[in-house]
């Protein structure tokens, strides 16, 4: 039973994950090394932060405010890092609608942009899933299940992989509204990322107080929500201004 529960809990971190890599990215071979550069740079990322924050831990304060304050530092350089990414994405771009001229073939159409943005937002969320979620849940196969008194109700591991399925969402439709936002120079689309990006990461901090679990969860699951229909509504005005376009030309 402790078997199926393990791969149970996998499977709800990444399985709508994968599935979106079956459906989407994995038609692509472009996608599929785009979603593997992307997962393997912000592994780095995270490597790079727990390096750096390792000297200060464990935490010795009960309080919650140092916490806040690994959480801020950490967004803070992924939200810098994921402007870099847009920077060699940008170029790479460029590089490839000039060979597509050279050889009297299309540009990247718009669609095609933002599955390279869907696949760079999946490999940063199968990332946060392997280094937060995956790699705890050894523990999960053996003959018992881990409880902690601040969540009480839920299963360690079960609180894991639902916390982890959010962020995923997140991270996943993040890269999408950040990329149009940069091409746009749309601020609102800019600021919502790390703005949303630090308000999920703050809400975890809920699963320190007692019964904690029982708010922050919904309140992640709000803020994943409230990623996935602002993606959408952008996904659906960009679309129609693209075919308003062409219906001119």
């Amino acid at each position: 039973m402790t078997v199926a529960a393990g791969i149970g809990y996998a499977l709800l971190a990444l399985g709508p994950s994968l599935s979106l890599f079956v459906a989407v990215i994995s038609k692509k071979p472009f996608l599929i090394l785009t979603v593997l550069s992307s997962t393997l740079l912000w592994l780095i990322s995270l490597i790079v932060l727990s390096g750096v924050w390792r000297a200060f831990l464990p935490l010795k304060s009960t309080a919650w405010w140092p916490f806040a304050i690994l959480i801020i530092t950490s967004v803070g350089f992924q939200e810098g890092l994921r402007i870099l990414f847009w920077k060699v994405y940008k170029r790479l771009e460029d590089l490839l609608d000039a060979f597509a001229d050279r050889v009297s073939k299309p540009r990247l159409f718009l669609t095609d942009k933002m599955q390279i943005a869907l696949a760079g937002g999946l490999g940063h969320g199968m990332a946060h899933a392997v280094f937060f979620c995956l790699s705890l849940l050894t523990p999960a196969f053996g003959p018992a299940t881990f409880y902690v008194d601040s969540c009480s109700q839920l299963p360690f591991f079960l609180v894991s992989a639902i916390i982890s399925l959010a962020l995923v969402t997140i991270h996943t439709f993040s890269m999408v509204i950040a990329f149009n936002g940069y091409a746009e120079g749309n601020k609102v689309d800019q600021f919502f990322v790390p703005g949303v990006h630090l308000v999920a990461g703050m809400v975890t901090l809920a699963n320190l107080a007692s019964g904690g679990c029982i708010i922050g969860i919904p309140l992640l699951y709000f803020m994943a929500i409230l990623t996935l229909m602002h993606c959408g509504k952008m996904v659906w005005r960009r679309l129609t201004e693209d075919r308003s376009r062409q219906g001119r030309s």
